[in-house]
């Protein structure tokens, strides 16, 4: 008599239609390993990622886009520094988010295009990144990472929950590099969750005491006590699973803790050291979904390529066509590119089975600002890299009536394998790009 464990032939899968016939379940029940002939199994795929930059005070427009359209355009200045990796990224032109406006106020909703940022009483929605950690985000230690560089701290961010709360941005090199790779000892572990019980706990009797209070209270009262009560539940599923992820032990890396500069004239050695960590967190799958601002508003004069800026950064973006100023933009512009192109060919030489990271992580890189001279927040300089598309060159829409970027992010959060066709105020998907 065979002492085999049910399901363990190896010459017969299970029928999967037998399996819903017997069960009474439904038909959106996944296919199973156990449902695959075993010679029919195919290996693991590496998972979907996704790194959203926005540099908010753009590029100069001129010197971005190419002046033709397709697969065959020639490449702009900035574009010739990323030719090395042009059959791998799709740059858009004429796109923007329908009425997003106010200027600099519109770099924190470059990932959630919630209208109108600048306006009185203003409340950001979900950013793109959030909206898909909380939907695999358990899947990894850290469902998110919101990075920035030289940020303006609880002030700007590209990560915003459900309930429209900004989630600061991690500015420290070294200690994003901490909390990814660095192991504490088991006190200092024990220590962590009995903090994060604590948590847990003053989070359950707020929610229950607010939820005595909302039947007191009138309708718009309820309706903010319930975006404020969405966050509490937000915030508890992550004391949950970060409670969970406690006594796994870390990935080891052989890359050494960075060092962070402590000028912030340093910016583009601060953007080279994220792009870095944003690469490491990847390729150890510590989390799937990273933003990254670059708040060129708030730095000052910055070095590049070893001398300083004559002015802040954010002055010589109002350069009133000055050719001093618009000099030194274009060195800055172009340290940008390189840095990216330096970032796309890392993430090539990292494989994942027959792919590369690059394959399988998807880069976008834009900004809010389509001019920061004159502060429109139209025709925005964005580009899309790797992450698995068809990429189409040059795609162009109409410089006076833009398409839709959140249409971008549809196509962008179907490739990640989310069954969405909207997303803020998105029309569909992005026209042109296949997935």
């Amino acid at each position: 008599m065979s002492t085999s464990a049910p399901f363990a032939a190896r010459n017969r899968a299970i029928s999967r239609r037998f399996f819903l016939r017997g069960t009474g379940v439904a038909l959106s029940l996944p296919m199973l390993d156990a449902m695959r002939p075993a010679f029919a199994r195919a290996p693991e795929t590496a998972p979907r990622r996704m790194l959203g930059v926005c540099n908010n005070l753009g590029l100069l427009p001129d010197e971005f886009f190419p002046t033709e359209a397709g697969r065959s355009y020639k490449p702009s200045p900035y574009l010739e520094l990323l030719a090395e990796h042009r059959n791998h990224f799709t740059v858009f032109s004429g796109v923007s988010h329908p009425d997003v406006d106010g200027g600099h106020p519109a770099d924190n909703c470059f990932l959630t295009a919630a209208p109108h940022p600048g306006n009185a009483g203003f409340r950001n929605t979900i950013s793109l990144d959030q909206y898909a950690a909380e939907r695999v985000g358990h899947l990894t230690r850290f469902p998110s990472l919101t990075l920035g560089v030289n940020v303006s701290k609880g002030q700007r961010s590209l990560s915003w929950t459900g309930g429209g709360a900004l989630i600061p941005c991690e500015d420290r090199a070294s200690e994003v590099f901490k909390r990814l790779f660095l192991q504490g000892s088991p006190e200092e572990v024990r220590a962590q969750v009995k903090r994060l019980d604590r948590g847990r706990s003053v989070m359950d009797a707020v929610a229950g005491q607010l939820g005595d209070l909302r039947r007191t209270l009138g309708s718009p009262d309820r309706d903010r006590l319930d975006q404020y009560l969405t966050g509490v539940r937000d915030l508890e599923k992550r004391l949950d699973a970060a409670k969970e992820w406690e006594g796994r032990p870390k990935p080891k890396v052989a890359a050494k803790p960075p060092i962070d500069p402590a000028d912030p004239k340093a910016y583009m050695e601060k953007v080279r050291l994220m792009y870095d960590l944003a690469r490491l967190a990847f390729e150890t799958d510590s989390t799937r979904f990273i933003t990254l601002m670059l708040d060129s508003v708030n730095s000052p004069a910055i070095e590049v390529e070893g001398k300083a800026t004559s002015d802040g950064y954010h002055n010589l973006s109002h350069h009133g066509k000055s050719a001093a100023k618009l000099a030194q933009l274009k060195t800055i512009d172009r340290e940008h590119m390189k840095l990216l192109a330096d970032l796309f060919g890392a993430m090539k030489g990292h494989r994942e089975g027959s792919e590369t990271l690059f394959d399988r992580a998807m880069v976008l890189y834009g900004s809010n600002m389509g001019n920061a001279n004159t502060h429109v927040t139209t025709n925005l300089p964005v580009l899309l890299a790797g992450g698995g598309f068809k990429h189409a060159g040059h795609l162009a829409f109409s410089r006076e009536r833009n398409f839709p970027l959140p249409n971008l992010f549809v196509s962008m959060l179907q490739k990640l394998g989310l069954e969405t066709d909207r997303f803020a105020t998105s029309t569909g998907t992005m026209r042109g790009l296949s997935v």
